[in-house]
């Protein structure tokens, strides 16, 4: 528009070769994740041109024909074309609570979803049993894609988000400042106002860090690769950054702590002798059920094989977390027969007699049930997960069975099962203990089980709380409790949802790692939602991270790469923000006293994307052990106080060289300008040395692409004056002298800076928790 057709073409050239090289960056790392993403990707069995084929459910289309069975999410609207024991939970869309049964043939009465008893819709899931549906409506097309923007439930931002945000404000808030303080002194000064302007823009952007989502997406995208090494999948590439601040970790004891090798040890009546009546009722509970089996009921179905010919399934009622049983309707010959297991007390307060040598019916006296508690008790002391078995005759016209059939049962003993330790799992809780993790463990198992569990590898129980003590308690009760207790047992998926709210509540950053069909509500809240790749669908769908192998040292490594990329990130912005700040604040008071601008508009920008070249290494490079040893969270003040403390460090260095370019140099504005030039890009990108590390730079070594990236970009700047492109930006060459002062000068100013870094560590100015 003013006819500096020069200047313009080079704005436009730095500004297009700064934005593609930021794209590009961000692009390779975003597609990285993205292919990590997709490794464990939802898929579905699509039964095509009569051959059954997985494939990503992405790629459904209406007319497919899929297969769903308990812990599957519903991944496209359809009609139900066979259904077995087929419950669903679709309180997403209905907001009822309980599990919806679907049936083929059913004919809905009304227009509502509840109703629609031969539909599934996609964001619900399978809570028992099996079915076949035909897809008919996919995508936004779905009930779920019309109400996406009414009952969608986006992640809330987490810790990372709102730092990056609050970091963002800040440095507006003094980039707004400097840049008017700037403008209004140049105009004042009777300074040409379209160059005092364009030299503000100028300063505008070299206080912005423009490189840090660039900066932030390529070290979390690294990071989540070397985790993909290692066996742990990134689906949240924020989650990496929770992981590295996480402080608390609650898991579930099976497969975590044990070896999820259950085997069947025993089978016992309440006298704990060895019955084969209980290993047959078990064993034709756990065959005919329709839900996806646990690792108890494949122990029960892999300790011996029974001949099942004569049996015949009527119906079933599905286990759910408040009942904590099943029940299978069996019809044998003339009879029927009803046959639950489930948790022993449950099951133990719903019979009325217990069965006796012979099958003999007897009613419960003080001393049988006494004795049956005994036995139980001898068996979860043994580290023995147990399961109550009962049954009960029920009319031969009995096609249905309801939870009010579940009463009045002859109990016929306990099926025992052993799930040993794992041998390294206490190891890898101390060292996440010595890492500043809390592990807490949450488990449906009884108490006496945890406890030998937690006995046999060697953790101390701090406190233990019941799910039944739970319930009692309000959240504000439960704020108080689930700080000391470490050994959660008994307890139902939504309470293990409300003991990680209270943990968050209390400040914590908590990781929750589960696998089963009901912990989607809890692994959504956690700020780190943490499943294996053998989990259900709808546990894998919710989590932030799938561990291709259920192991705690898996997780302890991926803690190590959540806070060496944080801190990376935390570099990239204390180097910036510190030795930019110092540099424009420089240029502000320069221009004050000047004749001429500090620095032209285009030299700026040109210093600015050098320098800005020189942190794109910055991912690649080492932490400090103190680093990692902990913890890491984000500290606006902490980064505040660092760039106010450094940032004067660097402009009275800055000073210095203009009294040498001024007075001893008798330098001009060409010269003046030159001079800075090399001068402020050698500071900035050197302190970089000094910065990445809290201690002594010469004993940390940094990774050899950071040096090669900032002697390349100095040697580089250094010629620029002495080259063709000289006059462009207007440089003009620099005698010797010059560079000689410069290492001097240069020399002093990192040798203060690590005697002020060290002294900001120090000093109460660096809060506890960085």
């Amino acid at each position: 528009m003013v006819g500096d057709a020069t200047s313009a073409s080079i704005i436009a050239t730095m500004v297009v070769l700064s934005v593609t090289f930021d794209y590009l960056q961000e692009h390779r790392a975003e597609m990285a994740a993205e292919k990590l993403r997709k490794s464990v990707a939802l898929t579905v069995t699509v039964r095509r041109d009569g051959i059954d084929q997985e494939m990503p459910a992405e790629n459904l289309v209406p007319g497919d024909v899929i297969g769903l069975s308990a812990g599957s999410l519903v991944p496209a609207d359809g009609l139900v074309l066979s259904a077995t024991d087929l419950f669903i939970q679709q309180a997403a869309l209905t907001g009822e609570s309980f599990p919806a049964e679907k049936h083929a043939d059913a004919i809905p009465n009304e227009d509502a979803l509840d109703c629609a008893a031969n539909a599934v819709f996609m964001g619900s899931s399978v809570l028992s049993g099996i079915g076949s549906v035909l897809i008919v409506k996919t995508g936004e097309h779905t009930q779920l894609g019309m109400v996406g923007d009414i009952i969608s439930e986006d992640h809330p931002p987490t810790a990372f988000d709102e730092g990056i945000r609050r970091f963002g404000y800040l440095i507006l808030r003094i980039t707004l400042s400097l840049v008017l303080f700037v403008l209004l002194a140049n105009g004042l000064a009777n300074r040409q106002w379209l160059e005092s302007f364009l030299f503000s823009l100028a300063l505008a952007v070299g206080l912005t860090p423009e490189l840090l989502p660039m900066v932030v997406t390529v070290t979390l995208s690294r990071g989540a690769l070397r985790l993909a090494k290692h066996g742990v999948i990134v689906k949240r590439l924020s989650a990496m950054q929770n992981l590295g601040a996480m402080d608390t970790l609650c898991t579930d004891k099976t497969g975590t702590l044990t070896e999820a090798n259950i085997s069947l040890a025993c089978h016992v009546d309440i006298t704990g002798q060895d019955n084969g009546h209980v290993l047959e009722l078990a064993y034709l509970n756990s065959r005919f059920e329709a839900g996806v089996h646990t690792p108890l009921e494949d122990a029960i179905l892999a300790h011996e094989s029974m001949d099942i010919t004569e049996w015949n399934k009527l119906d079933e009622v599905p286990f759910d977390f408040q009942r904590r049983r099943l029940s299978v309707l069996l019809r044998h010959s003339d009879d029927n027969f009803l046959i639950v297991k489930g948790a022993p007390e449950d099951m133990l307060a719903h019979c009325g007699c217990y069965e006796g040598t012979g099958s003999q019916e007897i009613p419960w006296s003080d001393e049988s049930l006494a004795l049956a508690r005994q036995t139980l008790n001898r068996l979860s002391e043994a580290g023995h997960r147990v399961l109550g078995v009962a049954w009960k005759k029920v009319p031969i016209d009995t096609v249905d069975a309801t939870i009010a059939d579940e009463n009045d049962l002859i109990f016929a003993g306990y099926a025992a099962f052993l799930d040993p330790p794992k041998k390294d799992a206490g190891e890898a809780i101390r060292n996440l203990s010595s890492r500043g993790i809390a592990v807490k463990i949450l488990t449906g198992d009884s108490e006496l089980v945890a406890q030998h569990v937690c006995k046999e590898l060697g953790v101390s129980v701090t406190g233990m709380l019941m799910g039944n003590q739970i319930a009692k308690l309000d959240d504000h009760a439960l704020l108080l409790q689930v700080e000391s207790a470490n050994l959660f047992c008994r307890v139902s998926p939504i309470q293990k949802n409300r003991l990680i709210l209270a943990l968050q509540k209390r400040g914590h950053v908590v990781g929750f790692m589960a696998d089963g069909i009901n912990d989607a509500p809890a692994l959504h809240s956690a700020d780190v939602s943490i499943s294996v790749d053998t989990a259900v669908d709808v546990a894998k769908a919710s989590a932030d991270l799938i561990m291709l192998k259920h192991d705690l040292s898996m997780l302890e490594f991926g803690v190590t790469e959540g806070r060496r990329t944080f801190a990376n990130i935390r570099k990239y912005i204390m180097m910036g923000t510190s030795s930019n700040f110092g540099n424009m604040f420089s240029m502000a008071g320069a221009a004050l006293f000047l004749p001429f601008l500090p620095m032209l508009p285009t030299q700026v920008l040109l210093n600015n994307i050098l320098y800005d070249l020189s942190e794109t290494v910055i991912p690649l490079d080492e932490v400090d052990a103190v680093e990692i040893a902990t913890p890491q969270h984000w500290d606006i003040k902490l980064l505040r106080n660092f760039m106010m403390v450094l940032g004067p460090v660097s402009s009275l260095f800055d000073f210095a060289t203009f009294y040498l370019l001024l007075t001893v140099l008798k330098a001009d504005e060409s010269l003046f300008q030159t001079g800075w030039f090399i001068e402020s890009l050698a500071t900035q990108i050197l302190v970089i040395f000094v910065i990445r590390t809290r201690g002594n730079p010469f004993l940390s070594r940094p990774h050899p692409a950071l040096w090669l990236a900032a002697i390349s970009i100095l040697l580089a700047a250094a010629a620029i004056p002495f080259s063709p492109l000289a006059e462009l930006f207007g440089f003009t060459a620099l005698p010797w002298r010059y560079f000689l002062a410069l290492v001097i000068l240069v020399s002093l100013y990192l040798a203060m800076a690590q005697v002020v870094k060290a002294c900001f560590y120090r000093s109460r100015l660096a809060p506890e928790r960085i």
